[in-house]
């Protein structure tokens, strides 16, 4: 890799990690490219790990406006794309029937007179009465956005044949107005919680990114970044003990964001060490299923034991 390229994936590193958000070089190099190419990102991986965040703090980074739809089972065009504001059209042909009426006078026919109505019905479906969604507001943005697709994996297969259009021309076709062409292309991202497979015809119009649970290091380095008052000792016990945790056989393992949370029980609590009682007493917060709280409960006095290095046990650096 050139030094140019090679410079602006260090400045992205840099620049996320001043939002709060450390990522790994994998991660900078796919922004960097998304950015470049003007291509998509699809973004999987296990719910938690920083998925919608990486949107949120590219937006930050690259001072855009974040734009996001949230995917959902029935999500349609009219809550992605656009919708007529039908309300407003009702009381302007209310306010203006006096006038629909001179429209129509001295009309010969039902032909002219239809012809007439169908010029003002114009005046109706224009950009005054549309109301734009996520998708149409990236696009018409003229300075450029983060478009966040969140859990597109949520909504229905029809809805991926939606997307095509956007993904691969940054435009969409409204009949009513005509093609809708972005000046600015937004930077596209869509996350997936492997809910169900994507389709083909939709990933080879993005890059694709898998965001992992993160190794020790790392998961080390986004507490200090996102709880920075935490003892190094504390944060290494306790990420220690999650990356244990991960390794059993649960329904969810816990993810990033329940660490962080973890961490600031923690802090809250005046904790200077991780105990078997502390831990046990607050796995509510690291887990959201009560059968997994009851497997970790009884692996809590191990997983102490090897977080904190002891030879019986096994340290996860």
């Amino acid at each position: 890799m050139s030094e140019g390229p090679e410079k602006a994936i260090k400045e992205i590193t840099k620049g996320f990690s001043k939002h709060g958000y450390i990522c790994s070089k994998q991660i900078a190099t796919a922004v960097y490219l998304a950015s470049q190419l003007e291509k998509p990102i699809l973004i999987e991986g296990p719910p938690g790990v920083g998925k919608t965040e990486l949107a949120n703090t590219a937006a930050l980074h690259f001072e855009k406006e974040i734009i996001r739809l949230q995917c959902y089972e029935g999500l349609d065009e009219s809550k992605a794309l656009y919708e007529w504001r039908y309300g407003k059209q009702l009381l302007y042909t209310q306010i203006l029937k006096e006038q629909m009426q001179e429209v129509l006078e001295g009309a010969k026919g039902l032909k002219e007179s239809l012809n007439r109505l169908m010029d003002f019905e114009d005046i109706f479906f224009s950009e005054d009465f549309l109301e734009s969604r996520p998708l149409l507001q990236a696009l018409t943005n003229e300075d450029g956005a983060v478009l966040l697709i969140d859990e597109v994996d949520k909504a229905d297969e029809e809805f991926e044949a939606l997307l095509l259009e956007i993904l691969s021309e940054f435009q969409i076709s409204i009949p009513e107005l005509g093609v809708r062409k972005a000046t600015v292309k937004p930077l596209v991202m869509l996350t997936s919680n492997n809910s169900r497979e994507i389709g083909d015809a939709l990933k080879r119009r993005c890059l694709h990114l898998y965001i992992p649970f993160p190794e020790a290091k790392l998961e080390r380095q986004i507490i200090q970044a996102r709880v920075p008052e935490i003892k190094k000792s504390l944060q290494k016990q306790l990420v220690d003990f999650v990356q244990g945790i991960r390794e059993l056989d649960l329904k969810k393992h816990p993810a990033i964001s329940e660490t962080i949370d973890w961490a600031k029980t923690l802090i809250l609590l005046n904790s200077e060490e991780l105990d078997a009682e502390l831990a046990t007493n607050t796995l509510n917060v690291l887990l959201k299923h009560q059968q997994d709280i009851d497997v970790v409960a009884k692996e809590v006095p191990r997983l102490i034991s090897d977080s904190m290095g002891s030879p019986s046990g096994k340290s996860l650096n």
